[in-house]
């Protein structure tokens, strides 16, 4: 039998019918007639010192009167021998009587047999004998009574409920399980209880989760190495042949170099995609200095800053310290403050601004360029996403540095928003303060220039 629930349900049938055969034997054998001290012995023996003693103060008269309320009360046949099995009432020998108590002593309370049930006592002074004869069944099953039919059904009932109850989780569960196996990554187990089995589904959710995010990130990042690595790759192309055919050699050296650049950084801006999309146990809990770091960040921009004559000015009056990892941080940061200096036209000014927020840190950073149309704000933190692939290609980017910054925000249980400012668009990173983090007096702001 390979079924849980079968065995589940046989399990409780079994030993609820243990139970209750126990129950049944052990009543059967407290209120046995055969039992001189149990309740329905001393009963007898109060029935047959009754009879006897109206046997013999009153004769015939004096036991019929007694026999008839017995039999009125007990609906069974009374019988009042001698000690020879005489029926002192009838006068009738009924010597089979007397057998009976002998042979039947060592028997269950609840022999299987066809004859009638007769239950026998003797007096105290062993001169009589008082017989019950149930006419009404035999004495096979005698024991068991129409309410317990009714106890035996109820409690299969029951049974059945709590095996279907314990072992239907488990079923749904299995059916999970083959629809995963099978390819389909959403499917997940409905958790509405709050036992083991509700923890496992919970386990098995959070485990599927964790599967779809690695098998998607690892599809996303194939799909996108082989769309991306495509163009630079023909451009490589292109320059080896002109280089070998000796036109403008120097050119085309620096081309082959600019490539590879562009290739390296992109294999790097992938690999850090992948690493925040990973392993989320993987990440370091470190304490950080934002002011500091968003100082440093500032710092080595310059140079691109210096490339576009654009300023830096740079706001940061209060000191923020921050739970996560540092590394993830400054990729997050660096990656918004870059974008902003690519799309930043020729002497313009770049604002960066740190601020708290009742919990939370800000860095808020602006700059005064074209903006982003209203329909492609929502998706210019999605990886590879560019508003024109022609624009920014000549940028040099490759679409990834916004998403690696969204990713690595969320995974510090951030936030990463973007509105266009007019002119220009302004890119706001929430991040949540460290705990032990506590307030210090106003720096100043500090413009740094590029220039």
């Amino acid at each position: 039998m390979r079924s849980l629930f079968a065995k589940t349900l046989l399990w409780f049938l079994a030993t609820t019918a243990i139970a209750m055969t126990g129950v049944i034997i052990t009543t059967a054998l407290t209120f046995s007639a055969s039992e001189p001290r149990g309740p329905f012995g001393t009963l007898l023996n109060l029935q047959v010192e009754e009879a006897r003693q109206a046997y013999q103060t009153n004769g015939r008269a004096g036991l019929s009167a007694v026999i008839a309320k017995i039999q009125r009360i007990a609906q069974v046949q009374v019988v009042f021998t001698d000690s020879q099995g005489t029926d002192l009432l009838t006068g009738q020998p009924r010597p089979e009587l007397l057998r009976r108590p002998t042979r039947s002593r060592w028997r269950l309370p609840f022999p299987f047999t066809t004859r009638r049930p007769i239950i026998a006592r003797q007096d105290t002074s062993k001169q009589y004998w008082l017989f019950l004869i149930d006419q009404r069944r035999p004495l096979t099953f005698f024991f068991l009574q129409p309410q317990h039919l009714w106890i035996i059904g109820l409690v299969t009932l029951l049974c059945y409920a709590f095996a279907y109850h314990l072992t239907s989780p488990v079923r749904r569960l299995r059916s999970v399980l083959e629809r995963f196996g099978q390819g389909d990554l959403s499917a997940r187990a409905a958790i509405n209880r709050k036992d083991e089995l509700g923890q496992l589904a919970t386990s098995f959710n959070q485990m599927a989760d964790r599967i779809q995010t690695l098998l998607a990130a690892e599809r996303r990042l194939l799909l996108d190495i082989s769309h991306e690595l495509r163009s630079p790759l023909a451009r490589l192309g292109v320059a080896v042949e002109l280089a070998r055919s000796g036109e403008d050699r120097d050119h085309m050296l620096d081309r082959i170099q600019k490539e590879a650049d562009r290739l390296n950084e992109l294999v790097a801006e992938l690999i850090q995609v992948t690493r925040v999309e990973g392993d989320p146990s993987m990440q370091r809990g470190e304490i950080v200095p934002l002011d500091e770091l968003l100082a440093d960040i500032v710092y080595d921009s310059l140079l691109e800053a210096k490339a576009k004559d654009c300023t830096l000015l740079l706001k940061a009056p209060v000191a923020v310290r921050l739970s996560g990892d540092e590394e993830l941080i400054r990729r997050a940061v660096e990656n918004v403050i870059r974008n902003a200096i690519r799309y930043a036209p020729n002497g313009t000014p770049i604002d960066i601004e740190l601020k708290k927020s009742g919990e939370m840190a800000e860095i808020c950073v602006r700059d005064y360029g074209p903006g982003v149309p209203a329909e492609a704000l929502p998706r210019i933190f999605d990886p590879f996403y560019r508003v024109d692939s022609d624009r920014n290609r000549g940028s040099g980017g490759v679409g990834l540095g916004l998403a690696i910054a969204r990713r690595s925000v969320e995974l510090h249980k951030g936030k990463l928003t973007a509105r266009n400012a007019n002119p220009g668009l302004l890119v706001a990173i929430e991040l949540p303060l460290a705990p032990e983090s506590r307030k210090v007096e106003q720096k100043t702001a500090t413009p740094v220039s590029a220039a």
